[in-house]
């Protein structure tokens, strides 16, 4: 059977392709046209190396949050442009790839939102494809730990998914989550305890 700490190991192994956005400025011509602005040409090159970078596994990430891999997609494109519109505002430019997981995190919140207001007005949508986004993955065994991430209450799947396939400190979990160290390591257990009933019972 697979493990959770197998599990959430996969993103070291398998990669997949996601083209990166265009947020490249115009050509211009010298003496032609308005002359680009400088800021905005930083911001796109820099935004534009770290989307290559780390577009896949922010995916991946977003993917395990929300559950469905167009609307994970959405989630890490829109934390990008984001980035790109207040590049102005970047004092550090190491505490970018945090900012990009924060965002994430907040566009799932946001989803999650959304379908539950879509559940109270009983709009028709389509449910999360854990299982045929788990498909690619690996193998029945890892479905059913993706089937098992998606029952977990919100907050504990943020948990997991940075603590463990993001493989992040707790401090950094916390200071994302904007929770005490306490409140990760908590919640982190509670939600490993869940996964394994879950996974019991599904035997």
């Amino acid at each position: 059977m697979l493990t959770v700490h197998k599990f959430f190991g996969w993103n070291q192994h398998s990669r997949g392709v996601w083209r990166p956005m265009d947020m490249t400025v115009p050509a211009y011509r010298a003496g032609t046209g308005p002359q680009p602005d400088p800021v905005r040409h930083e911001a796109s090159a820099a935004v534009d190396d770290l989307f290559r970078l780390h577009a896949v596994d922010l995916v991946r990430f977003a993917l395990m949050l929300v559950g469905d891999q167009a609307t994970a997609e959405d989630v890490v494109q829109e934390a990008f442009l984001g980035l790109y519109r207040a590049w102005d505002r970047v004092r550090d430019p190491d505490a970018v790839l945090g900012y990009l997981r924060t965002a994430v995190v907040n566009g799932a919140r946001s989803v999650h939102r959304s379908r539950g207001r879509a559940r109270l007005l009983r709009v028709p949508h389509e449910p999360p494809v854990w299982s045929a986004e788990a498909a690619a993955i690996d193998g029945e065994d890892r479905r059913a730990v993706l089937a098992a991430i998606a029952r977990l209450p919100p907050r504990q799947r943020e948990v997991l998914a940075l603590k463990y396939y993001l493989d992040l400190s707790e401090h950094d979990v916390a200071a994302i989550l904007r929770v005490s160290r306490g409140t990760v390591a908590a919640t982190g257990a509670r939600a490993l305890a869940s996964l394994a009933r879950q996974l019991r019972e599904d035997q």
